[in-house]
């Protein structure tokens, strides 16, 4: 990779930060953002600079995604940081939070320490270890959040376990209150939820599947918010899939409680009819919901009440997806899909391309306190350039990851990425059309 600066030229500029749109280039030198906008010109630069033609093409800040499993330590037979950070790079995610679900769970600065140089060493994209709330994710001892985030930690989360003892969170919450730290929730009442493997109602009872309640995500978020009420502690509920967390989290806003919220791609443009004849790439935790709820959402992430769109990336290999659908186990990869399926919701109309791109790269970069996601002169120069447009059919076994496990196997979808940089290097694609 040259450390010479470049220029990208003739691109549509996407701010997600203001939601402006505007024709020009970018210039990149050390690293950072040097300059901006129209002015921005083959004619205008200095013979110094190598110049990236855009053709067009969308120029924005690349995307941060809340949550992935990276697969190491101890599940690298699922994926690996290679392989995730590689997919992240095609799907133009230049920022990965790394879920601490591994085995040992990232409870222990040492595994801190170890993701961070793997992910130097053999990763594309920037890793950022998010820690677990409690010690090997079991919701009783506090981890020791203090050491953690001095060690890198940039959240604290038990990923896809919700903690059952209110106590216990309490505590938890008091704790990241004194050291700024962010507790990224998911709201789930465990013993409610029970055994149930998509949503409870009319088409699980006719495809004789046991179903988990949309109340399971309200009755925990309630509790939750009302912590959040006692220790002022900073919290985001994700992932949210139903409407009754929608009304929670309103009213937790419109109070003024530090509290902010994310969803997946998938229950933005899935929902529980997709899953067919039993498709257990389909098979995600919370469960894909009813339509209603799906519209919902994407209304919510419109006006702004859901802050994050993220992949919930979670490999899982043949044995565990090839199963009856209550045996196989929840999951879906998602960080070479989450750009084109959110593209959907922007070409039906739903959504602008700007409040897709705020939800995945400006607003986690502003919840998690990151200087990325922006485009801002001394920004890091974490940037992608995409073809919203271009169709593609989506073949499973061309992903980068390690599984394939992809809800999305054999559909039609459009935004393909031309480039990303990360800190100023490429590290995906970068075409002919550069001149030197």
């Amino acid at each position: 990779m040259s450390a010479k600066p470049l220029a990208f030229v003739n691109a549509r500029l996407v701010d997600p930060e203001t939601g402006a749109e505007t024709r020009g280039g970018l210039l990149v030198e050390d690293g950072r953002i040097l300059d901006f906008g129209p002015h921005v010109t083959p004619a205008a630069l200095a013979a110094h600079f190598g110049v990236i033609d855009c053709g067009g093409h969308v120029l924005a800040p690349g995307l941060i995604d809340l949550r992935a499993y990276v697969g190491e330590p101890g599940g690298e037979h699922r994926e690996s940081i290679a392989t995730a950070t590689a997919a992240a790079a095609v799907g133009g995610v230049t920022t990965i939070v790394a879920s601490p679900e591994t085995c040992p769970p990232i409870d222990d600065p040492a595994v801190v320490d170890f993701l961070k140089r793997r992910a130097r060493d053999h990763g594309r994209v920037r890793v950022l270890p998010a820690a677990a709330i409690s010690k090997n994710l079991d919701g009783q001892e506090i981890s020791e959040f203090g050491l953690l985030r001095e060690a890198g930690a940039v959240a604290f989360t038990d990923g896809s376990r919700s903690i059952r003892n209110s106590q216990t969170l309490r505590r938890a919450l008091t704790y990241a209150r004194d050291f700024d730290a962010l507790i990224v929730h998911f709201p789930e009442d465990r013993d409610l939820a029970g055994a149930g493997v998509m949503n409870a109602g009319e088409l699980a009872t006719r495809l004789g599947l046991s179903g988990a309640p949309r109340e399971a995500e309200a009755i925990t978020l309630d509790r939750d918010i009302r912590l959040v009420r006692m220790t002022g502690a900073r919290y985001c509920a994700a992932p949210i899939s139903t409407t009754l967390a929608l009304e929670t989290i309103a009213k937790a806003k419109a109070e003024g409680l530090p509290v902010s919220c994310g969803v997946t791609i998938n229950h933005l443009t899935l929902n529980e009819n997709d899953i067919g004849d039993y498709r257990t790439f389909l098979k995600v935790k919370p469960p894909l919901r009813r339509e209603e709820e799906r519209l919902a959402l994407v209304e919510a992430v419109a006006s702004g009440l859901i802050d994050i769109i993220f992949s919930d990336h979670n490999p899982q290999d043949v044995e565990t997806k090839r199963l009856p659908f209550a045996e196989a186990d929840f999951g879906a990869v998602g960080l070479e899909t989450l750009l084109p399926a959110a593209l959907r919701l922007v070409h039906g109309g739903a959504l602008s391309l700007a409040q897709v791109l705020r939800a995945m790269s400006f607003r986690p970069a502003e919840i998690l306190r990151l200087p990325q996601g922006r485009l801002k002169k001394g920004a890091p120069a974490d940037l992608i350039v995409f073809d919203p447009d271009e169709p593609f059919v989506l073949n499973k076994d061309r992903l980068k990851s390690r599984s394939k496990n992809t809800p999305f196997d054999e559909a039609r979808l459009q935004g393909v990425v031309k480039t990303t940089m990360v800190a100023g290097a490429v590290v995906h694609g970068l075409d002919a059309r550069v001149l030197a």
